[in-house]
């Protein structure tokens, strides 16, 4: 995308100018979004954007800037306006000779060419599938996301290296009424692949699933409240260890020391029974890559094990400030932003247990079947999240469905009550936003068991 001479001399000019490291950032980025509600195409977006990010580190600092020009000139002109701001007349230079590596998709999707109307036909079927799942369902939301991140990394250590990333990603949400109650209930599954993701999905079950789920919930109980244990399901159970643990070990927050855990690696964080992992090299998950978006291949990076904490995730400037070795974990949702450390596919490991011994443990408590949205404390890890769909657990067995549940706590406590892991892991696609910009992740876990919580209720 960037021709290598232009790269070499943009580097060539930012070491001349007294930084100690460089990098050019090249992406291609080709889209198509589609949303469907009210049975009907309510918006069609696709478009190319295109763009170069550059950035020089002087020590600990670094400077970043972009433009939308691939020409020598405009290039050297924001190498030189971002070199101005700071004072460095070093006398260096670069070599301008790259070791070039390109690296293949991760996963093993054929995408499968579709026509537009093709893809409208597909988000139809799922509209009168869901639909059909009874009187209360009074709405029907659902997108399809599809876009090609295309990417190309020069640095002044030599380094050149490109990846192809296709992403392909359904949302569907169902809205159910009944008089003045009303509820929703969603299914977001996404890839790291082509649109032959889409065509692999089985619609009636998504459909039914939905059905099911708002049905459930619709005509639930209001959740009591109280201090209770829990177990909270697999799949997108796993978004409160993500945003109350995860970022945490990010030295984005890390170097800032604005983590709890930033001086505890190779101490007990979490229960004995508790491992997690961040692996972006998992086959076709939403947050996988094979490299990163400073060109380094990617990796399984072990950050908890048996409760001690192993590991953080870096990045270059993590390195330079907090001494964690990077992982691989350098991303930013476009060239408008610098990298900074991010997870990837972040879950807890499986454990021993199956999810109906887990509930046969608790005497009175909640079973959160799945998890909605929340809200967490970057610094401190406390959180508040929406339990989706939940029951009341009643002398080890499921008794009803209830409603309007929330669970409350920090990350650094709930970790030490997880005391039984299940055996089911399963993920679920999301978003993550933070310091540069949003991008796709996976968050998982098996079942697990919090030995107590507040719960949140209104009954």
């Amino acid at each position: 995308m960037l021709d290598k001479n232009i790269a070499a001399d943009v580097l060539h000019e930012a070491i001349s100018l007294g930084a100690d490291f460089a990098d050019v950032f090249v992406e291609r980025k080709n889209v198509q979004n589609l949303s469907f509600n009210s049975s009907k195409v309510k918006d069609i977006q696709s478009g190319t954007d295109f763009g170069i990010g550059v950035r020089l580190i002087y020590g600990k600092q670094y400077l970043y800037g972009y433009t939308n020009s691939a020409k020598k000139e405009d290039l050297i002109e924001l190498t030189r306006n971002l070199a101005a701001q700071i004072k460095n007349s070093a006398n260096k230079t670069f070599a301008s000779k790259f070791s070039s590596n390109e690296y293949p998709m991760i996963g093993s999707f054929e995408d499968k060419t579709a026509t537009l109307d093709q893809k409208v036909a597909k988000l139809k079927e799922l509209d009168k599938l869901v639909r059909n799942q009874g009187e209360h369902i009074a709405q029907v939301n659902i997108s399809l996301i599809q876009y090609n991140q295309q990417v190309e990394i020069f640095d002044s250590e030599g380094l050149h290296a490109s990846e192809s990333r296709p992403y392909c990603r359904m949302a569907a949400n169902a809205v159910a009424r009944d008089g003045q109650a009303q509820t929703s209930g969603s299914w977001n599954p996404g890839a790291r692949g082509g649109y032959s993701f889409v065509e692999g999905l089985d619609m009636k079950w998504i459909a039914e699933y939905l059905g099911k789920k708002t049905h459930t919930i619709l005509f639930a109980d209001p959740c009591p409240a109280g201090t209770k244990p829990v177990v909270i399901d697999n799949g997108f159970g796993g978004v409160i260890f993500h945003e109350a643990c995860g970022h945490l070990l990010e030295t984005t927050s890390v170097q800032k020391k604005a983590s709890v855990f930033w001086d505890k690696k190779e101490e007990m964080i979490a229960h004995e029974a508790l491992s997690a992992v961040d692996d972006g090299t998992i086959d076709n998950l939403w947050g996988s890559l094979s490299i990163d978006d400073e060109g380094m291949p990617t990796q399984k990076t072990q950050l908890i094990k048996n409760g001690k904490l192993e590991n953080f995730l870096s990045d270059r400037m993590g390195e330079l400030k907090s001494g964690h070795k990077r992982t691989g974990s350098a991303r930013r949702q476009s060239y408008k932003f610098a990298p900074a450390s991010r997870m990837r596919n972040t879950f807890i490991e499986p454990g021993p247990h199956k999810l109906e011994d887990l509930i046969a443990t608790m005497d009175d408590g909640i079973y959160a079947k799945s998890m909605g949205g929340g809200s967490v404390n970057p610094g401190t890890g406390e959180f508040n999240f929406a339990v989706e769909e939940g029951y009341l657990v009643k002398n080890g067995k499921i008794e009803k469905p209830v409603k309007g549940a929330t669970l409350i706590g920090k990350g650094e406590d709930i970790m030490k009550k997880m005391s039984m892991v299940g055996d089911s892991l399963d993920y679920a696609a999301g978003m993550c936003g933070s310091v540069s910009g949003s991008i796709p992740v996976t968050v998982g876990q098996p079942p697990v068991k919090v030995d107590e919580i507040l719960v949140g209720g209104n009954a």
